[in-house]
């Protein structure tokens, strides 16, 4: 199974998130990122509790923060590949 390089942050109830995600499918494959619920993580609840969503590139550790639309997006993909 091929690891995620995209580690999209948020948590449950939250509309930015499904915002984000609805994004995010539409550019990255499913097996390329993963949603991870910051509320499992004490220091991932200290790191994003205020700006989730955020999608992290995993091998570079480049973030981008809400708000993004696609075209934004995009752009942060290409610039991580």
């Amino acid at each position: 199974m091929k690891k995620a390089i995209y580690n999209l942050y948020g948590t449950e109830g939250c509309y930015l998130c499904e915002l984000a995600e609805a994004l995010c499918v539409q550019l990255i494959n499913n097996d390329n990122y993963q949603y991870v619920d910051i509320i499992d993580d004490t220091k991932l609840v200290e790191l994003y509790s205020t700006s989730i969503p955020v999608l992290e590139h995993l091998p570079t550790n480049l973030a981008l923060y809400w708000p993004f639309d696609l075209q934004q997006l995009q752009e942060f993909i290409c610039g991580t590949n």
